[in-house]
């Protein structure tokens, strides 16, 4: 496993969302396969710590459609921290996904890390939106249907 270094304010995405949901029910959205399909990308996730997983897309024009990533760490139901790489010759950044219990249901902070150089802007000035968008728009309503914890569709491999 890589080490990755500490970001700088201007390297990192950062969103942050309260959602009326326990953070169990929005946990769930952020580690079960199915669920994570929903609202992000087609996946293989299994959260098991060190485990490797890849999210796939439809390949655009220079990108394969295909994100690889590594659990770096999993507290059930407070944080979940996971490498990301869209292509062997784009960085390796980090996704930190943190959970606070609040009175009104949940604080969901997303901190995407390790965006250095051209290539770290390029994919921040893309991520970034889009980031906000998933977790404003999409996250919502898989949480709220989200309850069923059986049933994991996912892509195989």
């Amino acid at each position: 496993m890589t080490e990755l270094k500490q970001p700088q304010p201007s390297e990192t995405i950062t969103h942050e969302v309260v959602y009326p949901f326990p953070p169990e029910r929005v946990w769930r959205a952020l580690t079960q396969s199915n669920l994570l399909a929903e609202w992000l990308m087609p996946n293989n996730f299994k959260p098991i710590l060190g485990s490797k997983f890849q999210f796939r897309e439809v390949p655009t024009s220079g990108w394969s459609g295909i994100v690889d990533c590594e659990i770096l760490e999993i507290d059930m139901p407070r944080r979940l921290v996971y490498s990301w790489q869209g292509g062997a010759n784009m960085p390796r950044t980090k996704v930190t996904w943190t959970l606070e219990r609040i009175p009104s249901g949940t604080r969901l902070r997303l901190e995407h890390t390790g965006l250095t150089g051209s290539q770290g802007k390029t994919i921040k000035d893309i991520l970034g939106p889009g980031w906000g968008q998933k977790l404003k728009e999409k996250l919502p309503s898989t949480i709220e249907s989200g309850t069923n914890t059986a049933g994991d569709t996912h892509i195989s491999g």
